[in-house]
């Protein structure tokens, strides 16, 4: 399985001989120019947006240039000392290339993983901002911190404070943003990319000790939520022993607020977590998982009004209040969630899908400001939420047998909105992996000094790394305050309304019983149960049940990602006509292999996906004037309707998509003239 590993950059030391920005610029491309001669385990392209990433197609020919600048003149300037940082590094320049007089430039690898990591948000439900796997996104983490001219700063943020906040009118006044950050970024070339590394994974497929097939992510690999919901044993599927290895060992502390920040910590918590919505694997779009969402269609530019009963949490308490008149939002999104049970046998309830917006609002106050920034978001976007129902749903597993559960129903006003609904559902949805008496449990003990959520907060204040699986002195402690819990029917305060203390001290019971069986406290409501472990190993067990809303096969389009292209395109001045071929899905048994074949011969395909033909249209000053979904045309092709633009030159990119999957498309570059 490949996946984006890591990106090789070089950063320019700003002072002595590269003070000035075009003496900087020209040495920047002297580096590129030598480096891409060098051959190795990485690929160079020097552009932070890459192959790996869905908005390719909005920055291709942008890549392209910078890649033509990079290979064209040698340009002048001081000598450079190249100080290597990391194995790759050392390899692409020597390890003698640091010493000796001329201007510093430090070439190293940054990995995806260390970039994102600090993005990352285990608490609940939500797993990160909605824009995480957006190229323009990772640009701005791996290059704004080192630009350095103050008003060149000022211009980055004033473009990443419009993208976040969905400050645009049209997607292709998005996508110009997008094009103008990255712009803005690689201007003063403080820092350059020079490509990136691929990292390749290993699965078995042999019958019968192998997997059929699995699901990946372009960014994570094999290390993602998708990648436990889709793997598929050959000879028993759904029943039988699989076998993972990690590079590392485990290092980060269990707990779902701020834990699980290792590679074994992330893979763990793709089985015993469970979001709202899971990261597309192969394209920078969400996927519902115990959620649903329909955002509400308003007028362009309305204010939208906020029911005077939502609630909206209180700063440093998460007491719910209500919001007042006055309040207005951008976007109102309309839940369903999902529940179930949870690992100690809790029924969940509409309080667990609220408490993850108290918990937020509670650490607010930055006594642990990794919480705080992880929890910033939410925050920051919501205008107030209101429960509108919960409604029961019965599912049928046979004529004997029935589960009734609680679907609530809950409208979320926010402050900004984004052109996307699916991310902009994945921002603060009311749903939580974790049960609100076990979150209830760690913040207790972490306001009792047992512990930190994070690790930063935890060095700072000279206490353990709150872990209430392995840390055998805690959980003595969680015991007994279980216990307590129990007897009093504790109900955390913003919850009164919606818990009874029978109600909690029913929780506190099976949370204690949970514990005594299983060894720990770490009780989610997740598809895998947290069975044993060792300091080398850790058995997951699958958790079955009848109420779990998801069945079998809902994530099996993921598995095998196919590809389209464009065969052909002819411009017919006020349209462009493409002709595609697809990826047909060619099995036998357990065993397959993509095939390519016309559009028109794969519609007859079982379980058929017609692929999308996608465009942008760019003019002459490089700004971006159009984009979006070509119209079909027969059953082998798309048609671009090219009548609404002026006249003038333009660069169409066209580029086409089955299912999600952008990753590494083939992009066609039509050079357009519009005459009328």
């Amino acid at each position: 399985m490949e996946s984006l590993g890591a990106y090789l950059v070089a950063t320019l030391d700003p002072a002595g001989p590269l003070a000035e920005r075009p003496v900087r610029c020209a040495a920047a491309r002297r580096l590129l120019k030598r480096l891409a001669a060098v051959e190795g385990d990485w690929v160079f392209h020097p552009y932070p947006v890459t192959p790996f990433d869905a908005d390719y197609l909005e920055h291709f020919d942008r890549a392209r240039t910078a890649r033509a600048l990079a290979l064209g003149g040698e340009g002048g300037g001081p000598p450079l000392r190249i100080r290597a940082t990391g194995e790759l590094a050392e390899r692409l320049v020597g390890s003698r290339e640091g010493r000796g007089p001329g201007a510093a430039v430090t070439l190293e690898a940054i990995g995806v993983d260390e970039l994102l990591g600090p993005q990352r948000v285990s608490l609940g439900g939500w797993i990160g901002p909605p824009w995480i796997k957006t190229g323009w996104f990772r640009a701005y983490l791996l290059l704004a911190p080192r630009v350095g001219d103050d008003r060149a700063r000022h211009a980055v943020g004033a473009v990443y404070r419009r993208l976040v906040t969905g400050d645009y009118r049209s997607a292709a006044e998005g996508l110009d943003l997008e094009r103008a950050l990255v712009a803005r970024l690689t201007a003063g070339c403080e820092r350059v990319v020079v490509g990136y590394t691929v990292r390749r994974e290993a699965f078995s497929s042999d019958y019968s000790a192998g997997v059929e097939n699995v699901g990946y992510d372009s960014l994570g690999g094999l290390d993602s939520p998708i990648f436990i919901r889709t793997v598929k044993l050959k000879d028993f599927p759904w029943n039988g022993w699989l076998r993972l290895g990690v590079a590392q060992p485990a290092s980060a502390a269990w707990n779902p607020v701020a834990g699980f920040t290792d590679a074994t910590g992330r893979l763990i918590w793709a089985a015993l977590g469970d979001p709202a919505f899971l990261p597309a694997p192969f394209s920078a779009g969400w996927v519902p998982n115990r959620i649903t969402s329909v955002l509400e269609e308003r007028p362009e530019a309305a204010p939208l009004p906020v029911p005077a009963d939502a609630l909206i949490p209180e700063f440093g308490t998460g007491a719910l209040r209500p919001v007042g008149p006055g309040t207005t939002a951008a976007a109102k999104l309309v839940y369903r969630t999902l529940l179930g049970a949870a690992h100690d046998g809790s029924q969940l309830s509409l309080a667990d899908a609220l408490y993850p917006y108290v918990l937020a609002f509670r650490w607010a106050d930055g006594s642990d400001p990794a919480v705080a920034a992880a929890t910033a978001l939410p925050r920051e976007w919501l205008a107030g939420l209101r429960v509108v129902k919960v409604e029961t749903l019965v599912k049928n597993f046979g004529e004997d047998l029935q589960y009734t559960y609680e679907v609530p129903v809950i409208e979320v006003y926010l402050r900004h909105t984004l052109a996307d609904p699916q991310a902009l559902a994945s921002i603060a949805p009311p749903w939580s992996a974790v049960p609100w008496h076990v979150t209830a449990l760690l913040d207790e003990a972490v306001r009792r000094g047992f512990g930190a959520f994070s690790a930063a907060e935890a060095a700072r204040r000279g206490v353990a790394w709150l872990d209430p699986v392995r840390a055998e002195a805690l959980k003595t402690r969680l015991r007994v305050l279980v216990d307590e819990f129990g007897r009093a029917g504790y109900v955390p305060a913003p919850l009164a309304r919606f818990v009874s203390p029978a109600e909690a001290r029913e929780r506190w019971e099976r949370l204690g019983a949970f514990a005594a069986r299983y060894g720990h406290f770490l009780a989610t409501a997740g598809p895998y149960r947290l069975q044993e472990w060792t300091p080398d190993t850790v058995t997951l067990e699958v958790f079955r049940d009848r109420a779990y809303p998801l069945g079998v096969g809902e994530f099996d389009r993921y598995p095998i990602p196919r590809r389209a292209w464009a065969a052909r395109v002819e411009d017919r001045g006020d349209r462009l006509e493409v002709d595609a071929d697809v990826d047909r899905v060619s099995k036998f048994q357990r065993s397959w292999e993509l095939v390519r074949a016309p559009l028109s011969r794969a519609t007859a395909d079982e379980g058929f996906t017609r692929p999308v033909c996608r465009y942008v249209i760019v003019d002459a000053g490089g700004a971006v004037v159009a984009a979006g979904a070509a119209a079909p045309r027969g059953a082998g092709g798309f048609t671009v309707d090219l009548r609404r633009l002026a006249r003038g030159r333009y660069a169409v990119l066209l580029a086409l998509y089955v299912g999600d999957n952008a990753v590494a498309p083939e992009i066609t570059l039509v050079r357009h003239r519009q005459r009328t």
